[in-house]
């Protein structure tokens, strides 16, 4: 089978959109299909080209563990300001929808993955233009997380996007959901969108795994032998991190030397946050590493002692499952959760770490000091988080698993096609039910 993949963000970047892309793909790969990825030049998150590529008008063609890579040009902006990232977002569109046109050959199906609204649009038009079944991919849920994080407020805009959704939502073959949130928020928008299967994010507990401390990884960042709480992840309008600057000046206050912050990544916040370290003079209690190299990630991982997933206090981000709960749950290390929904579900009922009240600067203070003082209570938060994510959230088993859907999704549509032109409707759903039995 032929699977092309629609998707702003794919490696060398080193998102949760991106890893999730490359891991599927990669899989499907090994499972003797044929991928094609049609993707931007990595630039996340400074809008800056990485080393080795350039932005070209013309797409450019690379090979990746087995997948055809295409990438085409976008209007590059740095994740910040709404009007140059709306430029970004609809320049992939238009450019992914040329290049598949005149540079991908017809595929059995197509998957276009959300966060951002325009990339699923371009599957769409791209199914369109070829006859081919999308399968819809929602990370994200546009417009309204744009209005939940501040960037836009309700006016005609927004209307016109709402309506653009739905539509998206009606045109697509399949939807995919990382959530049962996000399904049920689909179906209140459209109740008849009944093709809908939730397949959630995963990890790869080879790559992801328990490891000892790196002392080197210490050293370089000053942690010393203190108890780290890290935040690996954007620094972005939707994670409300000033939590960790009110919690660590709660600490101080405390005197509690023994603990510090560390904060892994970058994105639009990150300058603030440095300037209200600064300004505060926390710089004992709040340590950055900035954007660490993807293959370091387990490393800032296991080189810390508990783990912060955080959120703003918003009720659209109740259906959000953040990918990096997987990751760390993986490496064996307690989680600090400042997420509700079905992300809290899953925390409490594998007992893999302690939950805080997003924004509460006094749940966090107390759910670190807990930890730093009962050390063996976290390893064992820590060991039941990892014999969880390897019983249910196995990323080759979940890739299998969508596979299977993608056979269906294409199935199903080679057999509306005979129906359409074959005398015979009995023959070409026989036909669909045998290809599908051998696929299985």
């Amino acid at each position: 089978m032929r699977i092309t993949i629609f998707s702003h963000y794919f490696p060398p970047e080193g998102n949760a959109p991106a890893s999730r892309t490359f891991e599927h793909a990669r899989q499907w790969v090994e499972a003797g299909h044929e991928v094609t990825v049609v993707t931007c030049v990595p630039n996340v998150p400074t809008g800056i080209a990485y080393a080795g590529y350039r932005n070209h008008l013309w797409p450019q063609r690379e090979s990746r563990h087995g997948i055809e890579v295409v990438r085409v040009w976008t209007y590059l902006s740095p994740n910040s300001g709404t009007l140059p990232r709306i430029g970004n977002y609809v320049s992939y569109m238009l450019s992914a929808v040329l290049a598949f046109m005149f540079f991908v050959r017809r595929p059995n199906v197509i998957v276009a993955t959300s966060p951002q609204f325009f990339c699923g649009w371009a599957g769409i038009l791209a199914g369109w233009l070829k006859w081919t079944p999308t399968v819809l991919e929602i990370r994200d849920i546009w417009p309204e997380s744009i209005m939940a994080v501040g960037a836009m407020h309700r006016g005609w805009t927004i209307r016109f996007v709402e309506w653009l959704e739905r539509w998206m939502y009606r045109a697509a073959s399949h939807i995919v959901t990382v959530g049962k949130g996000y399904r049920d928020n689909i179906q209140t928008k459209v109740p008849a969108a009944t093709r809908i299967s939730v397949i959630t994010n995963g990890v790869d507990g080879r790559l992801f795994a328990p490891a000892p401390v790196s002392e080197c990884f210490r050293r370089r960042f000053g942690l010393g032998d203190r108890f780290v709480c890290a935040y690996v992840g954007t620094l972005g309008m939707a994670h409300g991190l000033d939590v960790v600057i009110r919690a660590a000046e709660l600490l101080r206050q405390r005197r509690r030397d023994d603990i510090v912050f560390l904060l892994v990544g970058d994105g639009a916040h990150r300058a603030r946050l440095e300037r209200q370290v600064e300004q505060a003079e926390l710089g004992s209690y709040v340590r950055f590493a900035g954007l660490l190299p993807k293959a370091d990630m387990p490393m800032a991982l296991t080189s810390s002692d508990a783990l912060l997933i955080h959120l703003r206090k918003c009720e659209l981000f109740t259906t959000v499952i953040p990918s990096k709960l997987f990751e760390s749950m993986a490496v064996q290390r307690p989680i600090i959760l400042g997420v509700r929904g079905e992300a809290a579900e899953i925390l409490h009922d594998f007992n893999a770490g302690l939950q805080m009240e997003p924004e509460n600067e006094h749940d966090l203070a107390s759910a670190v000091v807990r930890l730093a003082e009962d050390p063996e209570y976290a390893a064992q938060l820590g060991i039941n988080g990892r014999v969880a994510v390897m019983e249910k959230y196995r990323r080759d088993v979940l890739a299998a698993e969508y596979l299977s859907l993608l056979c269906e999704v294409a199935l199903r549509s080679a057999c509306e096609d005979s129906v359409a032109t074959s005398p015979s409707r009995l023959v070409a759903e026989k036909t669909a039910e045998r290809t599908l039995a051998k696929q299985k």
